[in-house]
């Protein structure tokens, strides 16, 4: 998702061939996941020699919580292995929903568009010797 923020203003599909060689994930594999995220409106494909597959919105419409629903599944309600009648049970169960709901905002927060920015900027204060 990332590769196809970054590529969204050329208006262009992305080969998926490009996208596995860059990234070293197995293109089988990577199929599997486009073909998720386009069941789920996120990426549209082209077929043909100058096809490939393009965000279906603005990257900066496009949570990072959106994709993670998609390709892990929804949230699971947060659990503990001690004995929920216990006090230190509640408490711990308590604790980690907490933890739960603000990593959630936090993933719905971030968009392609900003993690399209901070590969930008990661890229620009590499030095190579």
């Amino acid at each position: 998702m990332l590769e196809l923020a970054a590529s969204y203003e050329a208006g262009e599909p992305v080969r998926i061939r490009r996208i596995a060689e860059e990234h070293g994930i197995p293109s089988r594999f990577l199929v599997q996941i486009l073909l998720q995220l386009k069941g789920a409106g996120l990426v549209t494909s082209t077929r043909g020699a100058a096809g490939g597959y393009q965000l279906a919105k603005p990257p900066e419409a496009i949570s990072l919580g959106e994709v993670m629903a998609v390709t892990e599944g929804p949230d699971e309600e947060v659990t503990t292995s001690a004995v929920p009648e216990s006090v230190v049970g509640k408490v711990l169960e308590t604790a980690w929903r907490e933890v739960a709901k603000v990593q959630h905002k936090m993933l719905e927060k971030l968009t392609f568009d900003e993690l399209v920015d901070r590969a930008r900027h990661h890229a620009q204060n590499m030095y190579y010797i």
